[in-house]
């Protein structure tokens, strides 16, 4: 697979996150320097900086953009602490680099905020974060048309026994047929799997994925295009990728490893998943970005690999 296209993203410091929109036309990134930058993909098929801020009074470690039924609404989280709201303004001047609003500031986390990630878009305008203090905490938006209102619906202790095991990643259930459903990793090697019971009014953990022997970075929950079960993915310090079947057998959900990779032969960082949830990305300390797709065999196997270009490579 070869490089499509590089772009400079103006960016003074590490970045630390890429989010595209649900369309894939917008991106935005955010970096060690305090700053969002929002890019949008022109008719040259090249990417024009629509939007530049100063959004925290810290590193910024990721951004997550809401359903787009809700408007062009932002979702950051900072080493300051708190997440903040973005909308970008209605009276922007087309072609004009544009200061998004801030619409909420949320101060609950006693840590800094790893990550967040709004709610698919069924469970209506809500987010959940993960932080450094070992809580995940949900939020939901009290009047869609007024973003300055969020509450703090629930929260959960997800180290609870453990010593400074600071939550580093959260992704929701995306089926709309199940129960809220969120998975967590963290600084402990075992990911878990929450549901909301809707009886006792709080999240329980209903399953685990057993198998890294370092700190989960990243999890992803893949798109539910009519299976039976549900898969995710994992990236560890442990320098693996691990696939995961989650299935309900006799009213209990189970997990089951059904691939691993050590290919990056590092520290992996991030997974994600296709539109489809056929293909598997991920990218590791090994400066590539790697892809994984099933055979009819139902084995994952490699699919292709993208090298970081060096510097001066065009």
């Amino acid at each position: 697979m070869q490089l499509v296209q590089r772009f400079a993203t103006k960016h003074e410091d590490l970045i630390h996150d890429v989010s595209y929109d649900y369309f894939g036309k917008r991106l935005a990134t955010c970096s060690s320097d305090r700053v969002i930058r929002v890019w949008d993909l022109d008719d040259r098929q090249e990417w024009r900086c629509s939007g530049e801020w100063t959004a925290h009074n810290g590193s910024i470690w990721k951004v997550h953009w809401a359903a787009p039924e809700y408007g062009q609404i932002l979702a950051s989280c900072s080493f300051d602490r708190t997440v903040c709201i973005w909308e970008e303004p209605e009276d922007a001047v087309p072609g004009e680099i544009k200061k998004w609003e801030r619409r909420a500031t949320l101060p609950d986390s006693h840590g800094n905020v790893a990550a967040v990630r709004f709610a698919p878009a069924h469970l209506g305008l809500k987010l959940a974060t993960a932080s450094s203090d070992g809580f995940v905490r949900f939020y939901e938006a009290i009047d869609i048309t007024n973003l300055s209102q969020w509450q703090i619906t629930d929260q959960f202790e997800a180290s609870e026994g453990q010593q400074q095991q600071g939550v580093n990643c959260i992704d929701w259930n995306p089926n709309p047929f199940d129960q809220a459903m969120v998975a967590v990793g963290t600084n402990d090697p075992e990911a878990k799997i929450y549901q909301y019971n809707d009886k006792l009014r709080k999240w329980e953990p209903v399953a685990t994925l057993s198998g890294h022997i370092g700190a989960i970075h990243d999890i992803a929950w893949a798109p539910n295009m009519g299976r039976s079960y549900h898969m995710l993915a994992t990236a560890s310090k442990d320098k693996s990728v691990r696939i995961w079947k989650l299935d309900l057998i006799k009213g209990k959900l189970e997990a089951k490893q059904v691939a691993v990779f050590q290919d990056h032969n590092a520290e992996v960082w991030r997974v994600e998943w296709n539109i489809t949830g056929t293909i598997l990305a991920s990218s590791g300390d090994d400066n590539s970005v790697r892809l994984w797709k099933q055979n009819l065999m139902g084995e994952w196997k490699p699919l292709s690999t993208v090298a970081a270009a060096e510097e001066g490579d065009n």
